[in-house]
């Protein structure tokens, strides 16, 4: 048995090959209802990582009782240890994921200073992850979000930085006004994050509802905040905005019909606005994101849909942190991308080649 007891430094896949503490994670997930599986999308995170992402889905309590747990069993010879039941997955593809590094976020210091950037869904995942990166970077943050408890929690986390944040909806025009209204003249960059994901429904199957909810947000909501803030690019005679769209946006297979529809809108209207406004120094793309570990939740009310999907799905890349997406979105948001317009960035750890 090895002498060394995993810490909160150490790989979930580390945790689950540690005879004593695999054995600890494993009776957790059961107690829970769930099994080692649930894990193998973080496998390359450490368990602070992994605090960090769930959304309080896993605690630092939490870590701190397994961690405790596993050091009290490591110390009795009488605990019991157990080896991974037959139906997870072998011994070697666990370590070769060990192995492999795990990314870390390198500030910038200076990138966005002197500039105003508008981050919208700037209170969880993605935009909130953004935002944070634009802030550390030195930027002048204009955050919101519809929640005015997620936006709390952003500026407290962002504490002595330069963050406003607005709760506003991006599909209501007076909200817009209060965004313009808090960035003041001059708006040098857009980040368009705030987005929804459907039901996993067909056609034939989808709801009026769901369709102009979707749209409202993911098109719509987009379309209208940019439409506000280009005014201020041209007078300045420079920006850049950044739409955030999908591998939905790419490909028919990765969603339901009105997302779907949505994301290739933005690719769209992404494309148009580049092509339009370049010339007035404005640059306008979008990232594409594969899976990411966000609050956004899909479920498959459609059989025909989860059937046809799901098996798609079959070479999806792990998801990664929004982090990830993050730095990807301010490289094209900040004067490094400066000969980019018009680009629609898979953002995906290789899905799109697939």
């Amino acid at each position: 048995m090895s002498t060394t007891l995993p810490t909160g430094d150490t790989k979930v896949a580390d945790w689950l090959a540690h005879p004593v503490a695999g054995q600890v994670m494993r009776e957790m997930l059961a107690e829970a209802g769930q099994s080692e599986k649930t894990l193998a999308p973080v496998k390359r995170f450490s368990m602070n990582k992994l605090v960090k992402i769930s959304g309080g889905r896993f605690s630092q309590e939490l870590l701190d009782g397994l961690v405790a747990e596993t050091a009290r069993r490591a110390a009795d010879p009488s605990a019991p240890v157990a080896a991974a039941s037959s139906d997870e997955e072998p011994s070697a593809p666990v370590a070769a994921a060990a192995e492999a590094p795990e990314w870390e976020e390198r500030v910038t210091d200076g990138r966005f200073t002197g500039k105003t950037v508008v981050v919208t869904g700037a209170g969880s995942g993605i935009g909130r992850a953004t935002a944070a990166r634009v802030a550390r970077e030195g930027g002048r943050v204009i955050a919101l979000d519809i929640s005015a408890e997620r936006l709390t929690q952003l500026a407290a986390e962002l504490d002595g930085l330069d963050v406003t944040t607005v709760t506003a909806d991006v599909t209501r025009e007076g909200d817009i006004a209060r965004v313009l209204e808090a960035a003041g003249d001059r708006i040098d960059a857009l980040a368009n994050v705030a987005g929804i994901m459907d039901n996993m429904t067909g056609l034939h199957e989808v709801a009026d509802d769901v369709w102009s909810r979707v749209f409202a947000v993911n098109v719509e909501g987009v379309m209208r905040l940019s439409r506000a803030v280009l005014p201020r690019m041209l007078e300045a005679g420079a920006g850049a905005i950044v739409n955030v769209a999908s591998e939905a946006g790419l490909r028919g297979s990765a969603a339901g019909v009105a997302y779907t529809a949505s994301k290739h809108a933005v690719v769209g209207m992404t494309k148009s606005t580049a092509f339009l406004y370049g010339p007035s120094g404005i640059r306008v793309n979008a990232v594409a994101p594969g899976p990411v570990i966000t609050n956004i939740e899909a479920r498959f009310d459609s059989e025909l849909a989860q059937e046809r999907i799901t098996t798609a799905m079959a070479v999806l890349p792990a998801p990664v942190a929004a982090e990830q997406l993050a730095a990807s979105i301010t490289f094209l948001l900040s004067d490094d991308g400066v000969n980019l317009n018009g680009a629609i960035l898979p953002s995906d750890g290789g899905w799109s080649a697939a």
